[in-house]
């Protein structure tokens, strides 16, 4: 009779620890809020304005209440104050909005997404986190390409909002325009616009890249995903995520520079050659614009922006400080904007710059708040991106390649909300907010709160601290499992 003593060395190996139930259902609705901000106006297209307003309220009270009743440990001294900042200073502006039923309702908008960024950041892990975004872009990437493929295959014809089949007075209108297969034309995907598909088809690309380069199995279908996620983003033919994606590349690359590093003064000459391509292709970019523009088939204006700009930064200097109210988006239907700027017969919903907007809904202060959120959310990505994980005296940690989507995907926003305002709602305002609490609540990936909370809830036996935050062993070393370097917590 085989007899096993405690030891290791003779101890059988037991399976591997399954997740509950629970823990499944909660990611899984985890992947169905994340699908929903991705997915955006597809909601609104499909059901209509009511049920998508509806759907998106009770999505953040489930949210609420799944937070009350699961309790993850949170330190709230490390919550990201400058977007508390933003959100308050967009709600105070109630008080003086020039159009309060706008204000309410699209602050009722962010504040359900903020709290679904802060929840989903608080109950998953990094790699449980990685593994959702990815799962809704999947669930994204697919709809969009089968929504396209049905309209060409059984209706073969473009399709209005509501499945409606109509001729519409100009095709912005148009859900989907029957293009899959026109490969001179654009498609839009399930969202019904080609601007707001190549942004989320270039953040699945680098997604799944990232799950690729971290030895994710079943590679083939990832590589599968990521042709995929390609062929949407050429299709879409967004001039602006052209842009994007050459940012993203000099991000990339720069970061893998950086990593390359073994002497702290090493990295000043990739800072260097950093700062010289972003600024010149910023002053290329300005003087070339109308070759480089007509080469990827847009304006020099781009497509009129530089005349909406004009009109809400006018309205803006009426306001300049406290600005006119909160409104992200623009309600079409409230009388303030019904029809003030038109755009192939459609009222405008946004000023195509998040900056202009901003400067308009809540003034030069507002505009400085969400300046120092995106330097804070950016300073937090970099060094998380370029630095080893380290929280004790160990300094040769491998680097993790789930550390380069935060400063990614703030490549992409930025770039973005250049000329759209889409950073500012839905999923770029649910990733700033959910990766830059992650970062400071789990600088590390496989470390804090939310690691010790998953594997709680997957009944796994942990040690746990009395303190808030501090991992056991942390005292020896005088770390928390919260610390950065010094000087690099924004």
């Amino acid at each position: 009779m085989a007899v096993h003593s405690k030891h290791p060395a003779s101890a059988p190996p037991g399976p591997p620890v399954r997740e509950k139930t629970g823990h499944l259902m909660l990611r899984g609705w985890c992947i169905l809020v994340l699908f929903m901000a991705l997915s955006g106006t597809a909601w609104v297209h499909a059901f209509g304005e009511l049920t998508a307003t509806i759907i998106t309220i009770a999505g953040g009270v489930l949210s609420a209440v799944l937070w009350i009743t699961l309790r993850p440990p949170v330190q709230w001294r490390r919550l990201p104050w400058f977007v508390v900042a933003y959100v308050v200073w967009a709600t105070l502006s109630l008080a003086w909005s020039a159009w309060p039923a706008a204000s309410a309702l699209t602050l009722l908008l962010l504040w359900i997404t903020t709290l679904q960024a802060l929840f989903i950041g608080s109950v998953l892990t990094w790699r449980e986190l990685v593994r959702a975004i990815a799962s809704a872009l999947k669930w994204t990437m697919a709809l969009s390409f089968l929504f396209e493929l049905w309209v060409w295959v059984f209706v073969r014809a473009p399709l209005m909002p509501g499945f409606v089949v109509e001729t519409a007075d100009d095709p912005i209108e148009y859900w989907s325009r029957n293009n899959l297969f026109e490969w001179d034309k654009r498609i839009q995907g399930i969202m019904g616009n080609a601007n707001l598909l190549a942004p989320v088809a270039l953040l699945a690309i680098i997604v799944f890249g990232i799950r690729l380069a971290s030895g994710a199995p079943r590679r083939t279908f990832l590589w599968i995903w990521v042709g995929l996620s390609a062929f949407l983003f050429l299709r879409a033919g967004s001039a602006t995520a052209y842009l994007t994606a050459a940012a993203v590349a000099v991000v990339l690359v720069t970061v893998l520079l950086m990593r390359t590093a073994t002497k702290p003064g090493e990295r000043t000459k990739y800072y260097v050659g950093y700062a010289v391509v972003g600024v010149g292709g910023l002053l290329a970019l300005w003087l070339l614009r109308d070759t480089i523009f007509t080469a990827l088939g847009r304006s020099a204006d781009l497509t009129g922006r530089e005349g909406i700009w004009e009109d809400v930064l006018e309205r803006a200097a009426e306001r300049p400080w406290t600005g006119w109210g909160f409104a992200t988006p623009w309600v079409p239907s409230d009388p303030a904007f019904d029809g003030w700027i038109i755009d192939h017969g459609q009222t405008v919903m946004q000023a195509h710059n998040m900056w202009v907007d901003v400067a308009m809904q809540l003034g030069i202060i507002g505009v400085v708040l969400l300046a120092f959120l995106y330097f804070a959310f950016v300073w937090r990505a970099w060094f998380f991106a370029v630095d080893r994980p380290r929280w004790d005296l160990r300094a040769d940690r491998p680097y993790s390649p789930l550390t380069l989507l935060p400063t990614l995907v703030g490549a992409i926003l930025l770039v973005q909300g250049l000329a759209e305002s889409t950073p500012l709602l839905l999923w770029g305002w649910l990733f700033v907010v959910m990766l830059g609490a992650k970062i400071k609540q789990s600088p590390h990936v496989g470390v804090g709160p939310a690691e010790q909370s998953a594997a709680i809830e997957r009944g796994d036996a942990v040690e746990r601290d009395e303190h808030a935050g501090r991992e056991p062993g942390s005292e020896a070393t005088g770390t928390t499992a919260g610390s950065r370097p010094a000087g690099r917590d924004a």
